[in-house]
């Protein structure tokens, strides 16, 4: 890793701590130049690699966090919640997917993860998000779905 400061090529790791979610690893590093010993800090975390998402009409594409972060993002968007929280959300999520066996996801196999946490992390995230997945065209499935949603509760 290079120094953020003066560009050095080579940086020890001086300590490191798991992070509050349990899913990232916190690494604190110093410059190995001589005269920069600058310290920094660094966040390491499990990346699925090699997942190929299939889209609804057949195409497939290599899995791209930031999608995911995105449409969570949008979802949540003038909620209270944190970034540590969407992280985390995002997280679990990606755990799930992780733990489906094979190489292959669906985006219906990733959405219906995101319904699932999104419904017990915040409900309003989760009308938002069922309304564009379930493409909802017309107020009654709205309105449905947020009976079900508040009879569950």
């Amino acid at each position: 890793m290079r120094c953020p400061v003066c560009n050095f090529k080579s940086t020890k790791v001086v300590d490191s701590r798991m992070g509050p979610d349990g899913l990232t690893v916190r690494r604190r590093r110093e410059c190995e130049k001589g005269r920069c010993n600058y310290r920094f800090s660094t966040m390491e975390e499990v990346e699925l690699l090699d997942l190929t998402v299939i889209k609804r009409n057949g195409r497939r594409e290599s899995y791209r966090r930031e999608k995911l972060l995105s449409g969570l993002r949008r979802s949540l968007e003038k909620r209270p919640c944190t970034d540590s929280q969407i992280d985390l959300l995002l997280h679990n999520i990606e755990h799930e997917m992780h733990r489906i066996k094979g190489s292959e996801i669906t985006t219906s196999q990733i959405g219906d993860l995101v319904i699932k946490h999104l419904k017990d992390f915040d409900p309003v995230a989760y009308i938002r998000f069922a309304s564009v997945y379930f493409s909802f065209d017309d107020i009654a499935k709205f309105e449905q779905e947020v009976v079900k949603l508040k009879s569950k509760k």
